[in-house]
């Protein structure tokens, strides 16, 4: 019968150990490890909470039309310093819908976020570091969208 117990005991001792490690570890860290045993090599994007667009390109341009609203928008939205901003440049997969140079869609896409981007930074509206770009297919647009990328408080 004693044995029993000093099983009981020795489990119970031997959790609170394993306890006491796992707070020493970053959560980070942990968080990449358990990635990598699952063969995923990059980060989930973060969790969209709000949205905004910049729309009125023209076909096969990447100047940046009115954005005010846009800025006005993301300098609100990520006064928090854990969120993150991703833009999403899309073309709208037309023919006429492309890099005037290259006759790429994805480049004019990649153009059109750096674009909004550039005006992010230059407005101070956020912080280089918290901008992802991202392209896409859809329509002539330039989309933001916030998450949430932060740990606890």
């Amino acid at each position: 019968m004693w044995l029993t117990t000093l099983a009981d005991l020795a489990l119970l001792l031997v959790g609170f150990f394993v306890l006491l490690q796992a707070n020493q570890v970053d959560p980070n860290k942990l968080a990449a490890g358990f990635r990598a045993g699952f063969g995923i090599r990059e980060q989930a994007p973060a969790m969209p909470v709000d949205l905004a667009t910049v729309t009125g390109f023209a076909p096969g341009s990447a100047e940046l039309p009115d954005a005010r609203a846009a800025l006005a928008w993301a300098r609100g939205a990520t006064i928090d310093p854990r969120t993150r901003l991703r833009i999403i440049g899309e073309v709208d997969g037309s023919a006429a819908d492309v890099d005037p140079i290259t006759g790429s869609g994805p480049i004019l896409a990649a153009d059109r976020a750096r674009a909004v981007a550039a005006a992010l930074i230059a407005s101070g509206a956020v912080a280089p570091e918290r901008i992802a770009l991202v392209t896409a297919r859809g329509q002539r647009r330039a989309l933001l969208s916030l998450g949430y990328d932060g740990g606890r408080q």
